[in-house]
């Protein structure tokens, strides 16, 4: 079968797991076509997705987040208000209007969702053609037996909306999860283990001694910094997405910055004593597979709940702010079922395939 993609490209978790799915299908004889990302002039989009995707890539104009001025925290009435100008708008239509050409053009059996806004209300706008199957851990939201939500009626509000518009026109939704629960038929979704790729199989974890992080906002850096000025010790490897910075930037020799790169990413994480995060899902579950304890700094209503629902399996702590001291004092007390989490991921594959392939 063929596939067309579209991929939500903030961070570093949606564009990982439309690779892990990719590598999936082909090994399965089917073929990705082609991936559509929705990016923002603030960021860039990072080179090891156009290198490890395989096949033409285009990207197009798509909402994001509002950071606000501190540059750490989503802020939802800003972020509605930004992206919802007449001038906007146009530039939404154009986007739409690409998605939707490109999918009469590639002319797939199915498009994969992951988590485009703008794939949803193509659909309504164009009334697409073709079966689509919607991918997020955010969905799991809707779940009647999941039991992480927000504290915040305006950030449980802002999620629930957004998981409404990504899946207008979707046939199947696949709900990402860290444990196994029954699929909802009434909302045609199905719950699936993480989508790794194969990349994270193949590590043997150690601990060096190091700690890593990611920060999707710069920001944080200043935090990061602060701690490490009173605390040089342990060492640190921070990667950041900050538009023009060097591959590598280097602090002192306790402290560096990186920029995203996927293989050093993961070749760091196999030899860290720990993680610190933003708790976007997919890199808090490469941790979990690898049996890291993770810190987790939420700079959104999402990532609060991936947070949340990491913690009560005991995969990591929580925090307001980068205060690597709690991961630290957590590394020794981490107590999580990797080996139960291993099993639920090694089901995957076939899981996917026999959703991928039939469509009801």
């Amino acid at each position: 079968m063929k596939y067309l993609f579209i991929v939500q490209g903030e961070g570093r978790g949606h564009l990982t797991q439309a690779i892990a799915l990719a590598q999936m299908l082909r090994r399965n004889g089917h073929e990705v076509a082609e991936v559509l990302v929705g990016k923002n002039p603030n960021r860039t989009l990072p080179p090891f997705f156009e290198e490890q995707i395989g096949c033409r890539l285009r990207t197009f104009d798509s909402p994001m987040l509002d950071y606000g001025k501190s540059g750490k925290k989503g802020k939802i009435a800003k972020t509605i208000l930004v992206n919802t100008t007449p001038k906007k708008w146009v530039r939404w239509q154009k986007s739409i209007s690409t998605i939707a050409r490109r999918i009469e053009k590639c002319a797939p059996d199915a498009v994969i969702n992951f988590y485009e806004v703008l794939t949803g209300i193509a659909s309504l706008t164009h009334r697409l053609k073709v079966p689509v199957i919607s991918i997020a851990h955010q969905f799991l939201i809707e779940h009647p037996d999941y039991p992480h939500h927000s504290k915040s009626a305006q950030g449980q509000f802002a999620l629930r909306l957004n998981n409404m518009l990504c899946s207008i026109g979707t046939t199947k939704t696949l709900a990402l999860s860290f444990y196994p629960l029954k699929d909802y038929y009434r909302e045609r979704m199905a719950v699936v283990p993480p989508l790794l790729r194969k990349e994270v199989f193949e590590l043997a974890p150690e601990n060096k001694g190091y700690i890593l992080g990611y920060v999707l906002n710069p920001a944080y850096s200043d935090e990061l910094c602060a701690w490490h000025k009173k605390h040089p010790e342990p060492e640190l490897h921070i990667f950041w997405d900050k538009k023009g910075a060097p591959e590598c930037v280097k602090i002192d020799s306790g402290l560096r910055f990186h920029r995203l790169h996927d293989r050093r990413f993961l070749s760091l994480m196999e030899g860290c004593a720990g993680y610190a995060t933003t708790a976007g899902f997919e890199s808090v579950c490469e941790a979990m597979y690898l049996g890291k304890p993770v810190l987790m700094i939420p700079a959104h209503i999402e990532q609060e709940i991936n947070a949340a629902d990491a913690a009560a399996v005991g995969a990591g702590v929580i925090s307001k702010e980068f205060d690597l001291s709690k991961l630290v004092e957590f590394i020794p007390r981490y107590a999580a079922d990797t080996e139960a989490f291993r099993r639920w991921v090694g089901l995957a594959e076939e899981l996917f395939i026999r959703h991928l392939t039939t469509f009801v």
